[in-house]
């Protein structure tokens, strides 16, 4: 789980790499879930909020950057 302060302080290149990578992670645990091969439940719940937790710090800087325009 990655802090809020952490990905604060990272470029928004770095965010959207760390996002995609996410996608990614989410994508595999769903076909594990298919699968049944899933042993971490929780780390589908982690991986959907840090994603979520990206996509609002993502946002926050685009509307920050609008606004000082």
């Amino acid at each position: 789980m990655t802090k809020a302060t952490d990905l604060r302080a990272k470029s928004a290149d770095e965010l959207n790499d760390q996002l995609l990578s996410l996608k990614k992670e989410q994508f595999n645990l769903r076909f594990q879930k298919a699968s049944g091969q899933l042993e971490n439940t929780a780390r589908v719940r982690e991986v959907r909020r840090d994603i979520a937790r990206i996509k609002t710090i993502l946002g926050q800087q685009t509307s920050s950057a609008a606004a000082a325009s």
